[in-house]
């Protein structure tokens, strides 16, 4: 997917300065401003989306380009099935339940049309994203451990196994 979203800047982004109009919008997760266990290579992906973004939002400013806005889209576990079974302590998922889709996008969009450069959805969110940068490692996992955050993905990993037990892919 990274591979993706660069070729299309590379292919959009000249036509775009040239026109002084224009944006670019980059579609990540939470999972990568902060991370957790067991998704290692799905975090360094969205890890590696932020950083494109972030350097490519960098570099129209220092080369004070007019008109090409940039957003950057963080959103929290959404209702898609992706990560069923994902769980957080039940205290807090009360306050952070998987969202909905079309939430989602209506939050995107609105953070497009007010050249918002970055949404995290929802912005509660943004708490563990400041958390990460001002306190401690040792203070981080705490807050993880509290939040059950450490853990969430064992069911999802028992959720996903179970599947896998009960549904085998035929090979013919």
């Amino acid at each position: 997917l990274m591979v993706n979203n660069v070729q299309t800047v590379k292919a959009f982004l000249p036509q775009m300065i040239a026109q002084k109009h224009g944006h670019i919008v980059t579609i990540a997760s939470v999972l990568g401003l902060f991370s957790t266990a067991c998704v290692e290579d799905y975090c360094a992906s969205k890890f590696a989306a932020v950083g494109f973004h972030e350097s490519l939002a960098h570099e129209l400013v220092a080369e004070e380009i007019e008109g090409v806005k940039t957003t950057l889209v963080c959103p929290y576990i959404v209702d898609t099935g992706m990560f069923e079974g994902c769980k957080i302590r039940g205290e807090v998922e009360l306050l952070l339940p998987p969202l909905k889709p079309q939430y989602c996008v209506e939050q995107a969009m609105n953070a497009i049309l007010i050249d918002q450069p970055l949404v995290c959805i929802p912005r509660l969110t943004y708490l563990p994203v400041l958390f990460r940068a001002l306190l401690p490692w040792e203070s981080n996992v705490v807050a993880y451990r509290f939040m059950g955050s450490d853990k969430c993905m064992y069911p999802f990993i028992d959720y996903m196994q179970n599947q896998a037990k009960n549904n085998p892919i035929k090979v013919e």
